[in-house]
């Protein structure tokens, strides 16, 4: 298969920088084809202007060209995963505004065209989605509050993708606190799961 990887850390001695080396080496070692996207490394600029937001629905190809790059990327791929902290329940601000501004209209989906109708896809070509994160939150409060994070992965983006595409789901709880046994522990868990991916 053919894997995007979207990474979000700004710190490259990170623990989440070691997930995307275990995610890279398990998949090369699967077999798989995969490009690396790292949002900090390459500067993206995740603000959608007032300029962009003006021209959003009337001069999307505009909006497109602005981030070529990363749309022949999403349309090159048949998997996704995603590899970042969850700080305040979300994807950092970065991640956030990469979809913002990498998934316009004529990219991953097209606008209703009646009221009550909602979007459709395009890109169902999307069979497999995995998420990689961590929190510093423990996973029963995650559990309390919804954990409003996985429910975008899980349920708002999966919406778009392939109507079988598979999912996995990986989140280290209590970040700031786990040792060193249980982080080994979590990367040993990860490579295991992109190895089958």
């Amino acid at each position: 298969m053919k894997f995007l990887v979207v990474y979000a850390h700004p710190v490259p001695s990170s623990f989440t920088a070691a997930v995307l080396d275990t995610v890279k080496r398990a998949l090369k070692g699967a077999g798989h084809d995969i490009r690396v996207t790292d949002l900090y490394a390459e500067q993206f600029q995740p603000v959608l202007s007032r300029a962009d937001r003006e021209a959003y629905l009337e001069n999307t190809p505009q909006l497109i060209e602005q981030v070529q790059d990363h749309v022949d990327n999403l349309k090159w791929a048949d998997g996704l995963v995603f590899v970042f902290p969850t700080w305040y329940f979300g994807p950092p601000a970065i991640l956030k505004g990469w979809f913002e501004r990498v998934w316009l209209p004529g990219v991953t989906f097209e606008v209703a065209k009646r009221k009550g109708d909602t979007t459709s896809s395009c890109i169902r070509h999307i069979k497999r989605l995995a998420v990689i994160t961590s929190s510093g939150s423990p996973a029963w409060w995650m559990f309390v509050v919804g954990n409003p994070c996985k429910r975008f992965f899980l349920r708002c983006m999966r919406a778009l993708f392939d109507f079988r595409c598979k999912t996995v789901w990986m989140q280290l709880y209590d970040m700031n606190i786990v040792d060193d046994a249980a982080r080994k522990k979590f990367l040993a868990k990860v490579e295991r799961k992109m190895a089958k991916l």
